[in-house]
Protein backbone atom coordinates (compact mmCIF):
# COMPACT_ATOMS: atom_id res chain seq x y z
CA UNK A 1 0.00 0.00 0.00
CA UNK A 2 0.97 3.87 -0.40
CA UNK A 3 2.42 4.92 2.60
CA UNK A 4 1.27 7.03 4.53
CA UNK A 5 -2.17 6.99 4.38
CA UNK A 6 -4.20 9.29 6.83
CA UNK A 7 -7.29 7.72 8.41
CA UNK A 8 -8.14 10.73 10.53
CA UNK A 9 -10.06 12.96 9.25
CA UNK A 10 -9.95 16.89 8.94
CA UNK A 11 -12.75 19.40 9.44
CA UNK A 12 -11.69 22.97 9.04
CA UNK A 13 -13.99 26.10 9.61
CA UNK A 14 -14.19 28.70 7.11
CA UNK A 15 -14.18 32.71 7.83
CA UNK A 16 -12.25 35.48 6.93
CA UNK A 17 -9.01 33.90 6.67
CA UNK A 18 -9.68 31.23 4.78
CA UNK A 19 -12.99 31.73 2.64
CA UNK A 20 -11.00 33.48 -0.59
CA UNK A 21 -10.94 31.41 -3.68
CA UNK A 22 -6.63 31.10 -3.07
CA UNK A 23 -7.06 30.13 0.68
CA UNK A 24 -10.25 27.69 0.07
CA UNK A 25 -7.68 25.97 -2.59
CA UNK A 26 -4.80 25.81 -0.52
CA UNK A 27 -6.93 24.20 1.77
CA UNK A 28 -8.63 21.89 -0.45
CA UNK A 29 -5.49 20.52 -2.06
CA UNK A 30 -4.23 19.94 1.33
CA UNK A 31 -6.06 17.44 2.37
CA UNK A 32 -8.54 18.30 4.24
CA UNK A 33 -11.89 16.34 4.15
CA UNK A 34 -14.72 18.79 5.27
CA UNK A 35 -15.44 22.01 5.34
CA UNK A 36 -17.70 23.85 8.03
CA UNK A 37 -19.81 26.61 7.93
CA UNK A 38 -20.45 28.08 10.95
CA UNK A 39 -24.16 29.62 10.83
CA UNK A 40 -23.86 31.72 13.96
CA UNK A 41 -21.61 34.29 11.61
CA UNK A 42 -23.21 33.54 8.47
CA UNK A 43 -26.02 35.06 6.73
CA UNK A 44 -27.77 33.80 3.24
CA UNK A 45 -25.71 36.16 1.02
CA UNK A 46 -22.23 34.87 2.31
CA UNK A 47 -23.41 30.77 2.71
CA UNK A 48 -24.61 31.10 -0.95
CA UNK A 49 -21.15 32.35 -2.33
CA UNK A 50 -19.11 29.99 -0.16
CA UNK A 51 -21.44 26.58 -1.36
CA UNK A 52 -20.55 27.72 -4.43
CA UNK A 53 -17.21 28.44 -4.63
CA UNK A 54 -16.47 25.61 -2.82
CA UNK A 55 -17.70 23.54 -5.01
CA UNK A 56 -16.44 25.13 -7.89
CA UNK A 57 -12.84 24.98 -6.31
CA UNK A 58 -13.13 21.18 -5.82
CA UNK A 59 -14.13 20.34 -9.55
CA UNK A 60 -11.19 22.71 -10.59
CA UNK A 61 -8.58 20.96 -8.41
CA UNK A 62 -10.53 17.27 -8.70
CA UNK A 63 -11.08 16.66 -4.66
CA UNK A 64 -14.26 16.49 -3.54
CA UNK A 65 -14.80 18.02 -0.04
CA UNK A 66 -18.10 17.89 2.43
CA UNK A 67 -19.72 20.81 3.87
CA UNK A 68 -21.14 20.53 7.00
CA UNK A 69 -23.54 23.35 7.97
CA UNK A 70 -23.28 24.02 11.75
CA UNK A 71 -26.90 25.29 13.05
CA UNK A 72 -26.51 27.44 15.81
CA UNK A 73 -28.92 26.05 18.22
CA UNK A 74 -30.65 27.88 21.07
CA UNK A 75 -28.28 29.71 22.99
CA UNK A 76 -28.83 32.67 26.25
CA UNK A 77 -27.05 35.89 25.33
CA UNK A 78 -26.53 39.33 27.25
CA UNK A 79 -28.10 42.39 25.37
CA UNK A 80 -25.89 44.89 23.25
CA UNK A 81 -23.95 47.35 25.51
CA UNK A 82 -22.72 50.55 24.58
CA UNK A 83 -20.27 50.20 27.43
CA UNK A 84 -18.52 47.20 28.99
CA UNK A 85 -18.88 46.40 32.64
CA UNK A 86 -16.27 45.68 35.17
CA UNK A 87 -17.20 43.61 37.36
CA UNK A 88 -15.62 42.62 40.87
CA UNK A 89 -15.81 39.79 43.33
CA UNK A 90 -18.73 40.83 45.37
CA UNK A 91 -20.55 42.75 43.14
CA UNK A 92 -24.00 42.27 42.36
CA UNK A 93 -25.52 42.15 38.66
CA UNK A 94 -29.28 42.14 37.69
CA UNK A 95 -30.47 40.42 34.42
CA UNK A 96 -33.55 41.21 32.99
CA UNK A 97 -36.08 39.88 30.20
CA UNK A 98 -38.09 41.91 28.26
CA UNK A 99 -41.13 44.14 30.19
CA UNK A 100 -39.38 43.68 33.15
CA UNK A 101 -40.77 46.52 35.53
CA UNK A 102 -38.35 46.02 38.90
CA UNK A 103 -37.23 49.55 40.18
CA UNK A 104 -33.32 49.60 39.30
CA UNK A 105 -31.11 49.88 41.99
CA UNK A 106 -28.76 52.12 42.38
CA UNK A 107 -25.37 50.47 42.11
CA UNK A 108 -26.27 47.34 40.62
CA UNK A 109 -26.18 47.17 36.91
CA UNK A 110 -29.07 45.72 34.92
CA UNK A 111 -28.23 44.14 31.68
CA UNK A 112 -30.73 42.48 29.33
CA UNK A 113 -31.09 38.76 28.06
CA UNK A 114 -32.66 37.14 25.11
CA UNK A 115 -34.00 34.56 26.95
CA UNK A 116 -37.59 35.22 28.90
CA UNK A 117 -37.67 31.88 30.39
CA UNK A 118 -34.40 32.35 32.20
CA UNK A 119 -35.70 33.52 35.59
CA UNK A 120 -38.10 30.13 35.55
CA UNK A 121 -35.35 28.14 34.66
CA UNK A 122 -32.90 29.24 37.53
CA UNK A 123 -33.07 28.38 41.18
CA UNK A 124 -31.57 30.40 44.09
CA UNK A 125 -27.28 29.57 44.18
CA UNK A 126 -27.39 28.51 41.07
CA UNK A 127 -24.39 28.89 38.52
CA UNK A 128 -24.45 31.34 35.83
CA UNK A 129 -21.55 31.38 33.46
CA UNK A 130 -21.17 34.09 31.14
CA UNK A 131 -18.35 34.31 28.10
CA UNK A 132 -17.22 31.25 28.05
CA UNK A 133 -16.70 30.95 31.66
CA UNK A 134 -14.71 34.11 32.45
CA UNK A 135 -17.24 35.74 34.95
CA UNK A 136 -18.92 32.96 37.18
CA UNK A 137 -21.89 34.63 39.36
CA UNK A 138 -24.20 32.65 42.26
CA UNK A 139 -27.70 33.87 42.05
CA UNK A 140 -29.24 35.45 45.01
CA UNK A 141 -32.88 36.21 44.26
CA UNK A 142 -35.14 35.84 41.38
CA UNK A 143 -38.79 37.32 39.82
CA UNK A 144 -40.80 36.71 37.30
CA UNK A 145 -38.28 39.12 34.53
CA UNK A 146 -35.45 39.20 36.79
CA UNK A 147 -32.37 37.19 37.97
CA UNK A 148 -30.07 39.01 40.66
CA UNK A 149 -26.44 37.35 41.19
CA UNK A 150 -23.29 37.86 42.75
CA UNK A 151 -19.73 37.98 41.25
CA UNK A 152 -17.68 34.64 42.23
CA UNK A 153 -15.30 35.46 39.11
CA UNK A 154 -14.51 39.18 38.30
CA UNK A 155 -14.35 40.03 34.28
CA UNK A 156 -15.69 42.45 31.81
CA UNK A 157 -18.86 42.20 30.69
CA UNK A 158 -19.26 42.94 26.75
CA UNK A 159 -21.68 43.00 24.36
CA UNK A 160 -24.19 39.75 23.53
CA UNK A 161 -22.13 37.77 25.68
CA UNK A 162 -22.88 33.69 26.34
CA UNK A 163 -24.74 32.47 29.13
CA UNK A 164 -24.29 28.75 30.41
CA UNK A 165 -26.42 27.10 33.12
CA UNK A 166 -24.18 23.92 34.32
CA UNK A 167 -26.73 21.59 35.21
CA UNK A 168 -29.86 23.40 34.63
CA UNK A 169 -32.56 22.18 31.84
CA UNK A 170 -33.29 25.13 29.70
CA UNK A 171 -36.82 25.05 28.01
CA UNK A 172 -35.70 26.69 24.56
CA UNK A 173 -36.84 25.19 21.28
CA UNK A 174 -33.81 22.91 19.40
CA UNK A 175 -34.26 24.96 17.04
CA UNK A 176 -34.62 28.64 16.62
CA UNK A 177 -36.50 30.28 13.77
CA UNK A 178 -32.49 31.45 12.15
CA UNK A 179 -32.05 27.60 12.54
CA UNK A 180 -35.20 26.79 10.26
CA UNK A 181 -34.03 29.36 7.93
CA UNK A 182 -30.60 28.02 7.43
CA UNK A 183 -31.44 24.50 7.50
CA UNK A 184 -34.16 25.41 4.68
CA UNK A 185 -31.06 27.16 2.83
CA UNK A 186 -28.64 24.17 3.49
CA UNK A 187 -31.05 21.50 1.66
CA UNK A 188 -31.41 23.55 -1.14
CA UNK A 189 -27.81 23.93 -1.84
CA UNK A 190 -27.09 20.28 -1.17
CA UNK A 191 -24.83 20.42 1.66
CA UNK A 192 -23.76 17.01 3.35
CA UNK A 193 -24.28 17.23 6.80
CA UNK A 194 -26.00 19.64 9.40
CA UNK A 195 -24.27 19.61 12.95
CA UNK A 196 -27.34 20.75 15.54
CA UNK A 197 -25.89 22.55 18.71
CA UNK A 198 -26.82 22.17 22.25
CA UNK A 199 -28.65 19.18 21.02
CA UNK A 200 -30.17 17.95 24.63
CA UNK A 201 -31.97 14.53 23.98
CA UNK A 202 -32.58 12.46 20.72
CA UNK A 203 -36.00 14.72 20.44
CA UNK A 204 -33.93 17.22 19.28
CA UNK A 205 -32.30 15.09 16.33
CA UNK A 206 -35.57 14.25 14.97
CA UNK A 207 -37.36 16.96 14.92
CA UNK A 208 -34.21 18.39 12.70
CA UNK A 209 -34.31 15.06 10.63
CA UNK A 210 -38.30 15.98 10.07
CA UNK A 211 -37.64 18.95 8.21
CA UNK A 212 -34.96 17.31 6.52
CA UNK A 213 -36.70 14.80 5.10
CA UNK A 214 -39.87 17.27 3.88
CA UNK A 215 -37.14 18.49 2.20
CA UNK A 216 -36.01 15.53 0.39
CA UNK A 217 -32.18 15.79 1.87
CA UNK A 218 -30.40 13.03 2.20
CA UNK A 219 -27.88 15.06 4.80
CA UNK A 220 -26.65 13.11 7.41
CA UNK A 221 -27.01 14.59 11.13
CA UNK A 222 -24.16 15.48 13.68
CA UNK A 223 -25.31 15.98 17.23
CA UNK A 224 -23.00 18.61 19.25
CA UNK A 225 -22.48 17.37 22.82
CA UNK A 226 -22.37 20.79 24.27
CA UNK A 227 -24.11 20.63 28.30
CA UNK A 228 -25.49 18.26 31.15
CA UNK A 229 -28.48 17.19 29.50
CA UNK A 230 -26.75 15.87 26.45
CA UNK A 231 -24.53 13.74 28.77
CA UNK A 232 -27.11 12.25 30.53
CA UNK A 233 -28.73 11.32 27.46
CA UNK A 234 -26.23 10.79 25.47
CA UNK A 235 -26.71 7.02 24.50
CA UNK A 236 -29.90 7.90 22.94
CA UNK A 237 -29.10 11.14 21.08
CA UNK A 238 -25.87 8.58 19.71
CA UNK A 239 -28.18 5.87 18.45
CA UNK A 240 -30.56 8.41 16.91
CA UNK A 241 -27.89 10.98 15.30
CA UNK A 242 -25.61 10.01 12.26
CA UNK A 243 -22.15 11.54 14.01
CA UNK A 244 -21.27 13.29 16.78
CA UNK A 245 -19.19 16.22 17.76
CA UNK A 246 -17.44 16.96 21.14
CA UNK A 247 -18.11 20.45 21.07
CA UNK A 248 -15.44 21.11 23.91
CA UNK A 249 -15.72 24.66 24.32
CA UNK A 250 -19.48 24.97 26.00
CA UNK A 251 -19.03 21.58 27.18
CA UNK A 252 -16.02 22.23 28.91
CA UNK A 253 -17.83 25.33 30.95
CA UNK A 254 -20.65 22.91 32.16
CA UNK A 255 -18.85 20.61 33.42
CA UNK A 256 -15.66 20.07 36.13
CA UNK A 257 -12.69 20.75 33.78
CA UNK A 258 -10.86 17.88 34.89
CA UNK A 259 -13.57 15.90 34.01
CA UNK A 260 -13.30 16.73 30.26
CA UNK A 261 -10.72 14.29 29.14
CA UNK A 262 -12.67 11.43 30.88
CA UNK A 263 -15.94 12.92 28.99
CA UNK A 264 -14.61 12.73 25.68
CA UNK A 265 -13.23 9.37 25.84
CA UNK A 266 -16.88 8.16 26.98
CA UNK A 267 -18.36 10.20 24.04
CA UNK A 268 -15.54 8.24 21.77
CA UNK A 269 -16.28 4.65 23.33
CA UNK A 270 -20.29 5.27 22.98
CA UNK A 271 -19.75 5.98 19.70
CA UNK A 272 -17.56 3.38 18.77
CA UNK A 273 -19.96 0.74 20.25
CA UNK A 274 -22.91 1.46 18.17
CA UNK A 275 -20.74 2.50 15.26
CA UNK A 276 -21.52 5.41 14.89
CA UNK A 277 -18.50 8.87 13.65
CA UNK A 278 -17.23 10.69 16.40
CA UNK A 279 -15.37 14.17 16.16
CA UNK A 280 -13.02 16.26 18.52
CA UNK A 281 -13.68 19.95 18.05
CA UNK A 282 -12.17 23.34 19.81
CA UNK A 283 -8.85 24.24 20.90
CA UNK A 284 -7.13 21.69 19.48
CA UNK A 285 -4.42 24.41 18.30
CA UNK A 286 -5.93 27.19 19.65
CA UNK A 287 -2.26 28.83 19.89
CA UNK A 288 -1.82 29.12 16.72
CA UNK A 289 -4.64 31.65 16.01
CA UNK A 290 -1.66 33.99 16.50
CA UNK A 291 1.67 31.43 16.34
CA UNK A 292 2.96 29.59 13.90
CA UNK A 293 3.92 26.49 15.95
CA UNK A 294 1.36 24.66 18.66
CA UNK A 295 2.00 24.12 22.34
CA UNK A 296 3.59 20.66 23.27
CA UNK A 297 -0.21 20.69 25.51
CA UNK A 298 -2.03 21.17 21.99
CA UNK A 299 0.10 18.62 19.99
CA UNK A 300 -0.63 15.98 22.95
CA UNK A 301 -4.37 16.82 22.95
CA UNK A 302 -4.12 16.15 18.80
CA UNK A 303 -2.32 13.11 19.49
CA UNK A 304 -4.88 11.66 22.69
CA UNK A 305 -7.54 12.06 19.77
CA UNK A 306 -6.06 10.26 17.41
CA UNK A 307 -5.15 7.41 19.75
CA UNK A 308 -8.71 7.11 20.75
CA UNK A 309 -9.46 6.26 17.17
CA UNK A 310 -12.07 9.56 16.69
CA UNK A 311 -12.81 9.77 13.00
CA UNK A 312 -12.18 13.43 12.92
CA UNK A 313 -10.02 15.62 14.28
CA UNK A 314 -11.85 20.10 13.81
CA UNK A 315 -9.95 23.34 13.71
CA UNK A 316 -12.35 26.18 14.76
CA UNK A 317 -10.99 29.68 15.09
CA UNK A 318 -7.19 28.61 14.07
CA UNK A 319 -9.04 28.69 10.55
CA UNK A 320 -11.62 31.08 10.48
CA UNK A 321 -9.82 34.37 12.14
CA UNK A 322 -6.14 32.62 12.71
CA UNK A 323 -2.96 34.31 11.09
CA UNK A 324 -1.50 30.60 10.44
CA UNK A 325 -4.59 28.80 9.24
CA UNK A 326 -2.38 26.31 6.40
CA UNK A 327 -0.03 25.96 9.12
CA UNK A 328 -2.31 24.86 11.17
CA UNK A 329 -3.84 21.93 8.86
CA UNK A 330 0.07 21.19 8.53
CA UNK A 331 0.47 20.62 12.00
CA UNK A 332 -2.61 18.05 12.19
CA UNK A 333 -1.35 16.54 9.11
CA UNK A 334 2.06 15.76 10.89
CA UNK A 335 0.59 14.87 14.13
CA UNK A 336 -1.41 12.22 13.21
CA UNK A 337 0.86 10.36 10.73
CA UNK A 338 3.05 10.43 13.36
CA UNK A 339 0.69 8.86 15.74
CA UNK A 340 -0.99 6.65 13.47
CA UNK A 341 2.34 5.01 12.46
CA UNK A 342 3.28 4.48 15.71
CA UNK A 343 -0.05 2.19 16.17
CA UNK A 344 1.17 -1.28 17.16
CA UNK A 345 0.83 -3.77 14.20
CA UNK A 346 -1.51 -6.05 16.10
CA UNK A 347 -3.65 -3.81 17.44
CA UNK A 348 -7.24 -5.33 17.65
CA UNK A 349 -10.60 -4.26 15.98
CA UNK A 350 -12.68 -2.49 17.94
CA UNK A 351 -14.58 -4.75 19.98
CA UNK A 352 -17.17 -3.15 21.53
CA UNK A 353 -18.98 -2.63 18.43
CA UNK A 354 -22.22 -4.74 18.29
CA UNK A 355 -22.90 -6.03 14.89
CA UNK A 356 -26.29 -6.78 14.30
CA UNK A 357 -26.50 -8.61 10.78
CA UNK A 358 -24.59 -11.69 9.25
CA UNK A 359 -23.28 -9.05 6.74
CA UNK A 360 -21.55 -6.49 9.15
CA UNK A 361 -20.00 -9.96 10.67
CA UNK A 362 -18.86 -10.60 7.30
CA UNK A 363 -17.41 -7.67 7.33
CA UNK A 364 -15.19 -8.17 10.21
CA UNK A 365 -13.95 -11.25 8.86
CA UNK A 366 -12.73 -9.56 5.83
CA UNK A 367 -11.16 -7.01 8.48
CA UNK A 368 -9.53 -9.82 10.16
CA UNK A 369 -8.19 -11.23 6.96
CA UNK A 370 -7.06 -7.71 5.75
CA UNK A 371 -5.27 -7.39 9.03
CA UNK A 372 -3.21 -10.76 9.59
CA UNK A 373 -2.50 -10.38 5.42
CA UNK A 374 -0.74 -7.20 6.49
CA UNK A 375 -0.42 -4.36 3.85
CA UNK A 376 -3.96 -5.01 2.16
CA UNK A 377 -6.91 -2.63 1.62
CA UNK A 378 -10.02 -3.93 1.62
CA UNK A 379 -12.64 -2.70 -2.00
CA UNK A 380 -16.08 -2.50 -1.32
CA UNK A 381 -18.98 -1.11 -3.36
CA UNK A 382 -21.93 0.36 -2.13
CA UNK A 383 -24.55 2.98 -2.98
CA UNK A 384 -26.19 3.44 0.57
CA UNK A 385 -22.98 3.51 2.70
CA UNK A 386 -23.53 1.00 5.05
CA UNK A 387 -20.49 -1.04 4.21
CA UNK A 388 -18.25 1.04 4.33
CA UNK A 389 -19.72 2.56 7.48
CA UNK A 390 -19.21 -0.86 9.14
CA UNK A 391 -15.60 -1.39 8.43
CA UNK A 392 -14.61 1.88 9.56
CA UNK A 393 -16.20 1.88 12.96
CA UNK A 394 -14.45 -1.83 13.30
CA UNK A 395 -11.23 0.52 13.00
CA UNK A 396 -8.99 -2.03 11.33
CA UNK A 397 -5.41 -0.07 11.96
CA UNK A 398 -3.36 0.21 8.96
CA UNK A 399 -5.87 -1.13 6.57
CA UNK A 400 -7.10 1.63 3.63
CA UNK A 401 -10.98 1.28 3.20
CA UNK A 402 -11.26 2.03 -0.78
CA UNK A 403 -15.07 2.38 -1.19
CA UNK A 404 -16.76 2.75 -4.27
CA UNK A 405 -20.33 4.73 -5.01
CA UNK A 406 -21.95 5.69 -7.83
CA UNK A 407 -23.97 8.11 -5.61
CA UNK A 408 -22.36 11.46 -5.12
CA UNK A 409 -24.37 12.44 -2.25
CA UNK A 410 -22.72 8.62 -0.40
CA UNK A 411 -19.48 9.70 -1.51
CA UNK A 412 -19.53 12.91 0.18
CA UNK A 413 -21.39 11.00 3.34
CA UNK A 414 -18.40 8.83 3.33
CA UNK A 415 -15.64 11.46 3.75
CA UNK A 416 -16.21 11.92 7.44
CA UNK A 417 -15.03 8.64 8.24
CA UNK A 418 -11.89 6.97 9.91
CA UNK A 419 -9.97 5.33 7.45
CA UNK A 420 -12.17 5.33 4.33
CA UNK A 421 -11.02 6.78 0.94
CA UNK A 422 -14.11 7.09 -1.30
CA UNK A 423 -14.15 7.14 -5.02
CA UNK A 424 -17.13 8.07 -7.68
CA UNK A 425 -17.20 6.00 -9.87
CA UNK A 426 -20.09 4.37 -12.44
CA UNK A 427 -21.08 0.87 -11.82
CA UNK A 428 -21.23 -1.96 -14.62
CA UNK A 429 -24.13 -4.02 -14.73
CA UNK A 430 -21.21 -7.21 -14.52
CA UNK A 431 -19.74 -7.25 -11.10
CA UNK A 432 -16.38 -8.32 -12.45
CA UNK A 433 -16.34 -5.73 -14.54
CA UNK A 434 -17.13 -3.11 -12.01
CA UNK A 435 -14.24 -4.82 -9.72
CA UNK A 436 -11.60 -4.60 -12.85
CA UNK A 437 -12.73 -0.56 -13.08
CA UNK A 438 -12.47 -0.31 -9.49
CA UNK A 439 -8.63 -1.51 -9.88
CA UNK A 440 -7.86 0.59 -12.60
CA UNK A 441 -8.75 3.60 -10.70
CA UNK A 442 -7.23 2.24 -7.90
CA UNK A 443 -3.47 1.80 -10.02
CA UNK A 444 -4.55 4.99 -12.12
CA UNK A 445 -4.51 7.28 -8.87
CA UNK A 446 -1.29 5.00 -7.54
CA UNK A 447 -3.25 4.36 -4.43
CA UNK A 448 -2.12 0.42 -4.97
CA UNK A 449 -0.23 -1.15 -6.98
CA UNK A 450 -0.18 -4.55 -8.71
CA UNK A 451 1.35 -7.19 -6.49
CA UNK A 452 -0.77 -5.58 -3.32
CA UNK A 453 -3.65 -7.83 -1.66
CA UNK A 454 -7.15 -6.86 -1.60
CA UNK A 455 -9.69 -8.13 0.11
CA UNK A 456 -12.95 -7.11 -1.87
CA UNK A 457 -16.50 -7.46 -0.87
CA UNK A 458 -18.87 -7.56 -3.91
CA UNK A 459 -22.10 -9.43 -5.28
CA UNK A 460 -21.89 -12.40 -7.36
CA UNK A 461 -24.48 -14.08 -9.34
CA UNK A 462 -24.98 -18.01 -8.68
CA UNK A 463 -27.45 -20.08 -10.19
CA UNK A 464 -29.67 -16.60 -10.45
CA UNK A 465 -29.16 -16.04 -6.98
CA UNK A 466 -26.88 -12.94 -5.36
CA UNK A 467 -24.56 -14.06 -3.15
CA UNK A 468 -22.29 -11.58 -0.68
CA UNK A 469 -18.73 -12.56 -1.72
CA UNK A 470 -14.97 -11.78 0.04
CA UNK A 471 -12.87 -12.31 -2.48
CA UNK A 472 -8.68 -12.14 -2.34
CA UNK A 473 -7.56 -10.35 -5.45
CA UNK A 474 -4.55 -8.63 -6.72
CA UNK A 475 -5.20 -6.00 -9.38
Amino acid sequence: MPAPYRHTKIIVTLGPATESEEKLRSLITSGVDVVRLNMAHANEEWTRTIVERIRNISAEVSRQVAIMMDVKGPEIRTAFLEEGINLNVGDHIDFVTTGCEDPEVPGIPRVGVNYPGLPADVEVDNTVLVDSGLIQLKVLEKTDTRIRSEVLIPGHLGSRRHINLPGVKVNLPSLTEKDRNDVALGTALGVDFFALSFAREAGDIRALRSMLKLSNSQARIIAKIEDQSALQNLNDIVRESDGIMVARGDLGIEIEYHQLPIVQQTIVNTCMAEGKPVIIATHLLESMIASPIPTRAEISDVATAVKELADCVMLSGETTTGQYPEASVDVLQHIIASIEADSPADAPLNETIRLKTAKAKMLRAAAVLALDLGGAGIVVFTRSGFLPFVLAALRPRGVPIYAFTDQEEVFRHLLILWGVEPFLMNFSEDHETTIKDAFAYLLRRQWCHHDDNLVVITNALAHDHVIDTIQLRQP
